[in-house]
Formats: structure tokens, C-alpha cells, sequence
């Protein structure tokens, strides 16, 4: 061994110790978490007197319409739901807000095929969108709940989305400093109650109303504002053969009820028979509005379809004999008939497709009024 090179490297050892012995002690700052400000307008936005075009002034409408008298929309309560829906002070770990599912950049949907809660758990169905809710009244994919009212308040406690029990929700929003104006703007005086907060969730949420789409301003011109793909496409939802506009009707483009589209010959959701325990009911799930598709993907029930490529083809060539399919996807129109093939040309599918997206509102996707209230700082 070479002596003089032990002794070299000994010395090096040695003097590395001690440079890093003389060093201070520093452990990294921990991370800080976001400082969540609310910033609102001196004056309320505008939520309770909306224009709607004159097309939708109509019998069907006013038939679908289910606003109670005991909860009407004002400026102050919808202003109240909107600071409510995004706080995420409503889910019991501070992570999870009523917006995490639905993203007013995504249809006030969720992109993801399932939504995640609190403590990572996932949702078992897609995120449905909500927009014009003014107009319905049972909810859920199972259409299990009757009333907003009283639809708004489930998702707080389920243990896999927001796990916040409701006694435990207005003890801790009245020790919020920015509640107490807006619960007395809204109703009168600060208290904090369970119902006070599903009332302005509703409020909010009904003032959603999706109406500003290139369809909407074609009815008032007879449609001169299409292209000639836009008119075809439009043709072959209403020309009666594929029926689309019989399960997907007037102008939100939706039918108040449940139907079975012959998705799978078993189910592993029933649906509608997880509630009945009826045969009859397996496969029927809530039928969805079609505005706003091209923001609101994945869908169906299951987020199973990821474009609108594969939903029409599904309607096309893929519909399932299941034993409770809707009769207007059979060929005699009587239910579990033989599924119909529409044989849609290529052309013909990417028209339809092209006729979809006119119902998307735009406007609505950067509404100022339904936009995230908390600036992160």
C-alpha cells in the first residue's frame, strides 16, 4: 500500500467532516397550505331575472318548470350558494368542494370517468351535469331524491364524496368570518342552518340555465346560422327514424324520466332496480340533457364512452336486447323488442355530431357569476 496516498485520503476524509459539521442545522420550511380569499362584487351578480329566448316560452317547458314558491331564486341567495359551493370547508378533511365534481370548465360535469372524494375514495357513477335544473325534479342517476332541496345536502354527508355530517357543517360555517353577512343577505339574519344551506345551494344551482348556444340563436333565424353539415345533421336528429329527439326533447334537450338503452345484456349497476328491487327496472338509468357535450365527457352512467364518436355508434350498431330496453330503441317500439340498427352513414354520423355541438353554450363555460369565488393566495 502506498503510504503517503492513506495518509492524502485520510486527510481529505477528515477535512470534508469537519466542513460539514460547520454547517447549520436547517430543516426545510414546512410547505404552507393555499390561503383561500373570497373576493365577491359590492353588488350581487344578476341570478334571479334571466332573459331566455323566446323559444323557450312554451307548454312543454312550462310543464317540465319546478321552481318551489318557498324557495325562489334571489341575487343574495344564489350569491350565498355560489360562495357555499365552492368552499370546500363543507367536506370534513378541507379538500373536497360541491365544484370538484363539477367544473364549470367541464359542463359543471367531471372529465374523469368516476370523481374522487374525500380520503381518495371514487365516486361509482359519472358526474352528472348541472345545468338547468330549473326543470327537473327527481335527481341522481337513479332518480332516488325528489326536490334540489333536498338532493343538495346528500352529497355533504356521503361518506365517499364530502363526509361532513350536517350538525358538524353549520358549527363549523358560523365560525367562518365571511358567512354571517351573506346568511343575513340572504335570509334576514346570521344563523346558520342545515336547510338554510341546501335553500341557497338550490338557488344557485337553478340559476345555472344553458340557453346562449348556436342552437338558441338559429331558432330565432330558421337556422341560417348552420353550415350545411350542421343542417344535415340536425335533419337526422328530428327526421323521426332515430328517434333521438324522442328521448332527448324540447329545448334542454332532455326527458323528465328513466329509460334502459340497452348498454349491457347484465347490468353491475341496476339503476333504478337498486331502489325498486323490481326486475323490470334493471339497466334504466336517469336520461341526460345533451347541451354542453363537448365539455361534459366521459358518458353515460359509467363514464364508459369517452367521445361522441362512440356514443352514436353505440345508438347505430351497438344497442343490447336487454329484456327492459326503452321501446323507442326497438324495432316494433315495444320494450325489449329487437334493438333497431339505424345504419347511419358515415356522413351522416359526423353530422349528427356536428348538430350536437351547436347545443354547446359557450358563454356559460366562462360565466363570471358561476366561477370559483376563492382566490388562492
Amino acid at each position: 500500500m502506498n503510504r503517503s496516498l492513506s495518509r492524502s485520503s485520510l486527510l481529505l476524509i477528515t477535512l470534508v467532516i469537519s466542513i460539514s459539521s460547520c454547517k447549520p442545522d436547517r430543516t426545510p420550511d414546512p410547505i404552507q397550505p393555499a390561503v383561500r380569499t373570497l373576493v365577491l362584487p359590492e353588488t350581487p351578480y344578476n341570478y334571479a331575472e334571466i332573459t331566455l329566448p323566446a323559444s323557450w316560452d312554451n307548454d312543454a317547458l312550462d310543464l317540465f318548470e319546478n321552481i318551489p314558491s318557498f324557495n325562489e331564486t334571489t341575487d343574495e341567495g344564489a350569491t350565498l350558494g355560489r360562495v357555499l359551493f365552492h368552499d370546500i370547508n363543507l367536506s370534513s378533511d378541507q379538500t373536497i368542494s360541491c365544484e370538484s365534481c363539477h367544473h364549470q370548465s367541464s359542463g359543471f360535469s367531471d372529465n374523469h370517468q368516476f370523481s374522487e372524494g374525500i380520503n381518495g375514495a371514487m365516486t361509482a357513477r359519472n358526474s352528472m351535469t348541472l345545468t338547468n335544473l330549473s326543470y327537473t325534479r327527481r335527481f341522481f342517476w337513479d332518480r332516488r331524491v325528489n326536490g334540489l332541496e333536498n338532493q343538495v345536502l346528500i352529497p355533504i354527508e356521503h361518506p365517499e364524496e364530502m363526509g361532513l355530517f350536517l350538525e358538524e357543517m353549520t358549527t363549523r360555517l358560523s365560525a367562518l368570518d365571511y358567512y354571517p353577512a351573506l346568511f343575513t343577505a340572504a335570509f334576514g339574519d346570521p344563523e346558520v342552518t342545515s336547510n338554510r344551506v341546501g335553500l341557497a345551494l338550490s338557488q344557485y344551482l337553478r340559476s345555472i340555465y344553458s340557453y346562449r348556444s348556436k342552437f338558441d340563436e338559429g331558432e330565432a333565424t330558421d337556422f341560417a346560422n348552420f353550415t350545411d353539415q350542421e343542417l344535415l345533421g340536425k335533419e337526422v336528429y328530428f327526421n323521426g327514424e332515430t328517434k333521438c329527439n324522442q328521448c332527448h326533447m324540447t329545448n334542454i334537450f332532455y326527458t323528465p324520466g328513466s329509460m334502459n338503452n340497452g348498454l349491457d345484456l347484465v347490468y353491475s349497476d341496476g339503476g333504478v332496480q337498486n331502489q325498486s328491487g323490481n326486475a323490470s327496472d334493471e339497466g334504466r338509468f336517469k336520461v341526460a340533457t345533451l347541451r354542453n357535450l363537448s365539455y361534459t365527457a366521459p358518458y353515460m352512467h359509467d363514464g364508459r364512452f369517452n367521445t361522441l364518436e362512440e356514443v352514436i355508434e353505440h345508438y347505430n350498431s351497438g344497442i343490447q336486447a336487454h329484456p327492459n330496453l326503452n321501446d323507442q330503441l326497438t324495432v316494433d317500439s315495444s320494450i325489449g323488442g329487437e334493438p333497431v340498427q339505424m345504419n347511419l352513414t358515415d356522413e351522416e354520423k359526423a353530422a349528427l355530431i356536428a348538430f350536437l355541438r351547436t347545443l354547446d353554450d359557450h358563454i356559460l363555460m366562462n360565466d363570471i357569476r358561476f366561477s370559483d369565488p376563492f382566490v388562492i393566495e
